[in-house]
């Protein structure tokens, strides 16, 4: 079938594009935004896609749910719209980055920066219903999300999988260590985030491994 994303990626995930798991999920997710409010916008699913296209991956940055409120959630994980508050996670990776490079706060919340650098900001589930946090779980959005992060692995080399929570760690089978750096931490969740997220430096720790590998550091 047709999907409308960046030509690598269609090129690399043609065949996955034609199982039956990814049609019946396209179907699922036409029905729920014909049929009530879900995020993000229908032409921002494939943000992260468009703007971090497989040739240019150097890191990645796996979520598990878009944001489920109004205004927040555009296709990177992480990531919410300028002039939309930070959410308390996003907040919490921007004081990581403050410790551990010495970057004072940014203005926006805004990740598109980040992905137009090459970083790969995934959730592992594309959509959501409005105000219903993980409604679009177990859909098939994560054969599919699992079958991107194979494709990473397989096609790129020295990328870096910056890992947060146990459910993103969970996807670390999918990834060939030898060939990529691995980062594991707690999620940066208030919750989590004083068991080891923050003081990870795992801001530093990427562009010191894309640096020894010869590409260009992350302005984060």
């Amino acid at each position: 079938m047709i999907v409308k994303i960046e030509p690598s990626w269609y090129k690399a995930l043609r065949k996955t594009f034609e199982q039956k798991f990814f049609t019946d999920l396209i179907t699922f997710v036409k029905d729920e935004y014909a049929s009530g409010k879900v995020f993000p916008p229908g032409k921002e699913i494939f943000n992260a896609f468009d703007h971090c296209p497989l040739t240019t991956v150097k890191v990645v940055v796996l979520g598990q749910d878009p944001y489920h409120g109004p205004g927040q959630a555009h296709g990177l994980s992480f990531s919410v719209k300028a002039g939309v508050p930070f959410p308390p996670s996003l907040l919490n990776i921007f004081k990581e980055i403050e410790t551990d490079l010495g970057k004072s706060l940014p203005s926006n919340g805004d990740l598109t920066r980040w992905a137009d650098q090459g970083v790969f900001l995934l959730n592992a589930t594309l959509t959501v219903k409005a105000h219903e946090a993980g409604s679009h779980q177990k859909k098939g959005w994560e054969e599919f999300t699992d079958e991107v992060i194979r494709t990473i692995s397989n096609d790129r080399e020295n990328v870096v999988f910056l890992l947060w929570g146990a459910y993103a760690q969970k996807k670390s089978v999918l990834i060939d260590s030898k060939k990529h750096l691995v980062l594991k931490a707690p999620h940066p969740s208030p919750l989590s985030s004083y068991r080891g997220f923050f003081g990870c430096k795992h801001f530093s720790k990427t562009n010191e491994y894309l640096i020894a590998n010869g590409k260009k550091p992350i302005e984060w």
